[in-house]
């Protein structure tokens, strides 16, 4: 997917991406010259990169609840919706179909109550699970970023990375189709409207890559929001970059709009992306100006090491804590920012 390599001076490479970050669409070019480009800057002026990471908790700032809204459906008519927050107790749902994504993930499906259902989801927003095991004195609880469409009908969806001392997260990959688990919802996080900024940065390591395609999908399936997006995602492997062919297709489909740098900190030999830690100088490189003021936001959402280098932890679920780290050191405010 990348165009051949060519070693630009590392000024003018940071100059061609504040075009992009500032410039209105043109035709013509795709992503792939310029992410070379950047490799090759990080050969000749010793750019580093930064490991990618494991998922996050979920948090966000709270939109209206969802109990009792009518989603318009395709036929203009009142969808019915599974997920109504508020006083709505956990649904339990029945495990549709689970594919292994690769050595420790899976794409979980899981029935709607009700075919014609809509999940009720909104962007973005999340799920929190419940499951009791028979030796458990209490239930584990534990949230999620679904990612299928929030208008799809029927099913929802998550990818789920298992871990050793993960006690959802192995019962989640030991589930077989037919088995139910218990679900409830909307956990509010960022409430995205079309167009309520020009240029929206994505920071996110391993499944903290969930909430950021929920708000990409939602962009660029509207006609109507014309946002820019910007993705840098760090991992071990390549073999872990989450939804890796969906984002190919945003990058093919809307050159102009939306560009993705991978971060390895294993890569294999011939890896033409981004090697180690993700850095001060590398975010400067490809995210818009801190100038820009509201026409940009930057999301965070990964493992605790990233939170602390890139912007500071959150405090609470409903405190997103002050900036700190990288985008603190490159002038953007806290309002600029928003940690899932």
């Amino acid at each position: 997917m990348f165009a051949r390599q060519v070693f630009r001076p590392a000024n003018t490479l940071r100059q061609h991406v504040r075009r992009y970050a500032s410039e209105a669409p043109k035709s013509g070019s795709g992503n792939g010259l310029l992410y070379t480009g950047i490799a090759a800057a990080a050969l000749a002026g010793g750019y580093l990169y930064m490991r990618g990471g494991t998922p996050t908790g979920q948090a966000g700032s709270a939109p209206p609840s969802a109990e009792g809204q009518k989603i318009p459906s395709e036929a203009g008519k009142p969808a019915k919706v599974s997920f109504t927050g508020g006083d709505q107790g956990f649904l339990s749902l029945k495990l549709e179909k689970s594919e292994i994504v690769n050595h420790n993930v899976k794409h979980l499906t899981f029935a709607l109550p009700e075919e014609d259902m809509e999940s009720g989801l909104h962007v973005a927003s999340a799920v929190i699970t419940k499951y009791k095991g028979p030796e458990m004195e209490k239930p584990v609880i534990r949230p999620y970023t679904p990612v299928s469409d929030v208008d799809q009908k029927g099913t929802v969806e998550f990818i789920i990375k298992k871990y050793p001392n993960g006690p959802m997260s192995n019962h989640i990959h030991d589930m077989e189709p037919g088995q139910r688990l218990e679900i409830k919802g909307p956990i509010p996080k960022y409430p995205w409207e079309a167009n309520k900024h020009e240029h929206v940065a994505m920071i996110a390591g391993g499944t903290g890559i969930t909430p950021m395609w929920q708000v990409a999908n939602a962009i660029f399936k509207n006609p109507e929001d014309k946002t820019k997006v910007t993705l840098v995602f760090g991992n071990v492997t390549e073999e872990d970059i989450l939804l890796k062919r969906e984002w190919e297709r945003l990058e093919n489909t809307y050159p102009q709009r939306f560009r993705a740098f991978y971060v390895l900190d294993n890569p294999p030999e011939q890896w033409q992306g981004g090697k180690g830690f993700v850095t001060k100088e590398l975010l400067k490189t490809v995210l818009p100006e801190p100038k820009e003021g509201e026409k940009i936001k930057i999301f965070v959402c990964g493992p605790p090491g990233m939170y602390k280098a890139i912007s500071g932890g959150k405090k609470s679920p409903a405190d997103q804590g002050e900036l700190e780290g990288y985008l603190k050191e490159l002038g953007y405010s806290k309002d600029q920012v928003y940690k899932f």
